[in-house]
């Protein structure tokens, strides 16, 4: 009765009597007035179980039968009289070699074997409750169905896997459920939400949602599926999104859009804009909304902020069926140390180290997963599959992998451990990380996994046969860094640090890289993107419209958080939705045209994206011009014909008959210039292109005599089937 016996099923339901005929029933209902056994098959009148415990525990003898039957309890409350069925008269629905990848780490689909799912057992409808939690005393499943008393619903332990299971009859669709767990010593843990559940209560509440389901989600993107491939020679243009903040209804009460909302105006919205890809924040449950996501609490849980996980479904495909890829960040770095989490889940070190050297993030207060227990990397190499396989996504962005690879990340001396050869590399976290990357792109060949590495860890991007983490992508920190840090300078003072924009081609070609401006560049302080510009307004705008055109010029997959690409003037705030009535402004518009006409140019001339991760697909014309901070190279396709030039003029200086070196004779079209008039530019240009003249320049047999705008990108394109060069 003080809700603490470690075996409920020895004492509650049918059992024989020890040393004695017949059988004793048993049930614990604190609610109930008078319990009675009713046997199914009619060979036993009904009998009324007398009260052993004044706060409802029920005891009868059944003394002329031998054999447990099929039975079920006829329940008199204080609203009448109800049938209930016995959830300890049914047999353990799992097996313990059931778990033996579970408990390896090698197991994909733990999903489907814990959390809650509907099952039907003797012809009775429930839920199985399952769960994982070896040094608990005693774990109860509690919820709407039972008033919340842990006393009620003490579930079976298999002490070889460490498992906990209950088959509830009759709980309802949408029920709120959590787990309730004495630990090894006796006390009573605050009630935990399920690691597995996949459905969550709107925040601040906490509880898990029981998913009953009904027919699955009919998916209409078979054609997308069958033709994803590893992008690496595709163009890949990635719209960055916090689907709380993209857009709010702000007429009604400020309130987020739903999946389906989001379907019908994002989807639409990235489409026109260009861009192949949305890289989605985190929408696993998480409690706060200050943490945008990545402090999660329900990995398995698409937020119910935005709606259901069919309506999340919806959206993906929506998105596939109009060839848009979906990706997601995903945190498998840390978790929240909220007490309804996974922090001590059974009152041990379960999920994370023991040890706070090893366990928690001293920046973010967080637990660190702790890689090297099997059932841990099980439980995360299921989650990568689970939003991959469960919701068809495209890729995952995975978040901090940095402070995973590192245990002296962010620590003071002494503060940390070292591995057993003595280093500072989390040797289990490099092992989980390989074999997540390995197993994902098996199982599911064409997704893209994307690592944000802040250091230069080698290999990233590599195989993991050729020593590498086999991430198919990294952000390139460095690139951003960089180039961020040299476009904030006032042009006068550019030319004294020219190689914070050409180193980044020292290292290019090491990694697969995604040239990254994301939503960690517009926060605390380091103001928007627009803001970041030196200068007056105009200034501001062309010098954001340059250095959009070089980072679409430069080799590299793109991606870039929202308002980005129209000019959003406040740092993002992840309460309200992005500023859409500054695109009622001329050079906000103009922007947003410009993202739109890059977008397209990546994708349509091959010499922009074909060798993204290829050296042979650049080649430096022009990288030492301090003096006047201009730049210029070139873009090569896998076909010889298919070549580019890109200049960059960073300050505010016209060039008149700038010459620059071209590998062909024939026409250059002028593709795109960021100066141009629609844009809000000045209007400085080449009249829609240059015939090139047979002058060696630059180490080339031609050259172009070009108008170079101000504070401006130029991408000219050789025409196909261009002819002999000028002379001279």
């Amino acid at each position: 009765m003080q809700g603490r016996h470690p075996d409920s099923f020895a004492v509650l339901g049918l059992h024989r009597q020890p040393g004695g005929s017949g059988l004793v029933a048993r049930a614990l209902l604190p609610w109930a007035r008078s319990v009675t056994l009713v046997a199914r098959d009619g060979d036993s009148p009904p009998l009324m179980l007398q009260r052993l415990h004044p706060e409802g525990l029920f005891e009868a003898v059944v003394e002329h039968r031998q054999q447990p039957f099929d039975y079920y309890w006829q329940v008199e409350t204080g609203h009448g009289t109800v049938a209930l069925e016995d959830p300890y008269r049914f047999a353990s629905a799992i097996r313990d070699e059931d778990f033996y990848y579970f408990s390896e780490g090698t197991e994909e689909f733990a999903w489907r074997k814990l959390g809650a799912h509907p099952r039907r057992l003797q012809d009775i409808d429930g839920v199985l409750f399952t769960v994982w939690a070896p040094a608990a005393l005693r774990v109860s499943v509690v919820g709407d169905f039972n008033g919340w008393d842990g006393r009620q619903h003490a579930m079976r332990r298999h002490p070889a896997s460490g498992i906990w299971e209950l088959f509830v009859p009759a709980v309802a669709d949408l029920a709120h459920y959590k787990y309730e767990i004495v630990d090894a010593s006796g006390h009573l843990l605050p009630q935990k939400a399920d690691p597995y559940g996949g459905s969550m209560q709107h925040p601040p509440e906490t509880a898990s949602r029981v998913q009953l389901g009904g027919r699955p989600y009919r998916w209409g993107d078979a054609d997308w599926m069958a033709r994803r491939d590893a992008q690496h020679r595709r163009p890949v243009s990635i719209y960055e999104v916090h689907p709380a903040s993209w857009r709010r209804r702000e007429q009604d009460n400020n309130r987020y859009l739903s999946y389906l909302e989001l379907a019908d105006e994002l989807i639409p919205y990235a489409l026109d804009q260009g861009f192949t890809h949305l890289q989605l924040m985190p929408i696993n449950e998480y409690p706060f909304d200050g943490s945008w996501g990545y402090q999660p609490v329900g990995l398995y849980a698409p937020t119910i902020r935005f709606g259901t996980p069919d309506e999340f479904r919806h959206f993906v495909d929506r998105c596939h069926q109009q060839q848009l890829g979906v990706l997601l960040d995903w945190v498998p770095g840390h978790f929240p140390s909220d007490p309804h989490g996974l922090g001590r889940f059974d009152g041990s070190a379960l999920y994370e180290h023991d040890d706070p050297r090893l366990g928690f993030h001293p920046d973010w207060n967080t637990f660190i997963y702790n890689y090297g227990r099997g059932e841990v990397a099980s439980f995360l190499l299921s989650n990568a599959n689970y939003w991959l396989e469960e919701f068809h996504l495209d890729g995952l962005r995975v978040d901090a992998v940095a402070s995973m690879l590192y245990l002296d990340y962010s620590r003071e001396p002494g503060g940390w451990l070292p591995n057993v050869r003595g280093g500072r590399e989390n040797l289990e976290a490099i092992a989980f990380l390989q074999r997540v990357n390995e197993r994902v792109h098996a199982r599911h060949p064409g997704v893209m996994m994307v690592a944000e590495e802040s250091t230069a860890w080698p290999g990233v991007s590599r195989p993991v046969h050729a020593g590498g983490l086999g991430f198919g992508f990294k952000w390139n920190m460095g690139w951003m860094n960089d180039s961020l840090r040299y476009i904030a300078r006032d042009p006068i003072h550019r030319g004294y640090h020219h190689d914070e924009l050409t180193f980044g081609l020292v290292y290019a070609w090491q990694e697969n890289f995604i040239l990254c401006l994301s939503h960690d560049e517009v926060v605390h302080g380091k103001r928007s993107l627009l803001n970041k510009m030196p200068g007056d307004e105009w200034q501001q705008f062309a010098n954001l419209r340059a250095y959009l055109g070089f980072m679409w010029g430069h080799p590299g997959k793109k991606l870039l958080f929202m308002g980005g690409e129209f000019g959003q003037r406040r740092e993002w705030n992840h309460d309200r939705g992005l500023d859409w009535q500054l695109l009622q402004q001329p050079l906000h518009r103009g922007l947003q045209s410009l993202v739109r006409d890059l977008n397209r140019l990546y994708r349509s001339l091959p010499a922009l994206h074909e060798l993204d991760c290829d050296p042979a697909g650049f080649q430096w014309l022009q990288a030492d011009r301090r003096d006047i901070s201009v730049f210029a190279w070139l873009r090569r396709g896998e076909n010889p014909r298919d070549q580019v030039l890109v200049l960059v003029n960073l300050t505010p200086g016209v060039h008149h008959d700038y010459r620059v070196g071209v590998p062909a004779p024939g026409r250059y079209r002028e593709c795109l210039n960021t100066d141009a008039l629609d844009y809000g530019g000045s209007g400085q240009g080449n009249l829609g292109g240059v015939e090139a003249v047979s002058r060696p320049w630059d180490g080339q047999p031609c050259s172009l005599l070009l108008t170079v705008p101000p504070l401006a990108t130029v991408v000219l394109s050789l025409d196909a089937g261009a002819g002999s060069a000028a002379s001279t």
